[in-house]
């Protein structure tokens, strides 16, 4: 592969990457508009910010489609711990009616 092939290989590569990138975030911007609907649902009716059975639950389910999709399951743990840490804060505010 010549250097100019090269270059332009690695133009397309990021040029999908970015799309990929895009796409995440209005799938994210999706799931918290879903999660919001859940915090204030719970606020409505006394229940707790956090529901750890489920958590588990879906930790279990993630880390099964990482392997069969080829990623490391610690990192799609990682990330559903990452994501669910913020969705229990906006939960919490919901129940403090911020």
């Amino acid at each position: 592969m010549t250097d100019d092939a090269a270059r332009n290989e690695l133009l397309r590569l990021r040029a999908s990457i970015d799309n990929i990138d895009a796409a995440l975030i209005f799938m994210l911007a999706e799931r918290f508009r879903a999660t919001q609907q859940v915090g204030l649902l719970k606020a409505q009716h006394a229940m707790p910010a956090s529901d750890p059975f489920r958590e588990e639950q879906q930790v279990a389910r993630l880390r099964a489609l990482a392997e069969e999709a080829h990623l490391d399951p610690e990192f799609a743990e990682k990330w559903f711990n990452f994501v669910v840490a913020e969705v229990i804060r906006h939960h919490t505010e919901a129940a403090e009616g911020r």
